[in-house]
């Protein structure tokens, strides 16, 4: 398999998966600025050229965070990371996944896209301030997003939370050290280094 990633960007969150799998993988950086993977145009591979874009032994390619990591956990068999079809704990995981990229990821994107007014800008700091500030309260009483065990809702969450310096949002003292007690795990301290973000 292999992971097209920018550093740092959504595409962190599938890293982090695939860390935890400890399975065989390669990564291919992309310039999300010329979209170039190499001397590759990254838009022969994903239509829409953005990340992650994951490309599978048989030539066949995954996008989309979310889908990406529900497909690696269930190949491997890691219920851990994502419980069992049809049970209520998966929902949970899902329920925190759509929340993450509707209300969190989504609203990040003036911070990244030239050309939005600041008006925008405001507003949107203000939306993710509030939104943050309820999903700390959640974890007020819990390691993770769902309770004991780290899911792939943990891995997208830590991956979104770290954009708040483009944002110059202040994360609440709860996410302050929940991200800190994620960045002692391996698989997100590979991801990390990998990345060059360490």
């Amino acid at each position: 398999m292999k992971l097209y990633y920018a550093p740092g960007a959504c595409s962190l969150a599938v890293h982090i998966v695939l860390r935890e799998l400890n399975t065989d993988f390669s990564l291919a950086t992309v310039d999300l600025a010329t979209h170039r993977a190499g001397e590759q145009d990254f838009f022969s591979l994903s239509d829409h050229g953005r990340v992650p874009l994951l490309v599978l032994e048989d030539g066949a390619r995954l996008t989309e965070g979310p889908a990406i990591c529900q497909y690696l956990v269930d190949r491997f068999g890691r219920a851990d990371l994502l419980p069992a079809a049809g049970s209520l704990e998966r929902f949970r995981v899902n329920e925190w996944q759509n929340f993450i990229a509707t209300e969190l990821h989504k609203n990040f994107a003036p911070f990244f896209k030239p050309g939005y007014p600041d008006a925008s800008r405001i507003l949107m700091r203000e939306t993710l301030s509030t939104a943050l500030s309820w999903v700390a309260t959640q974890l007020e009483q819990r390691d993770f997003l769902t309770g004991d065990t780290f899911t792939i809702a943990d891995a997208y969450l830590f991956t979104v939370t770290g954009w708040v310096d483009f944002a110059a949002i202040t994360l609440p003292a709860r996410l302050q050290a929940y991200r800190q007690a994620l960045m002692q795990r391996d698989s997100v301290d590979h991801a990390l280094k990998a990345e060059g973000l360490l």
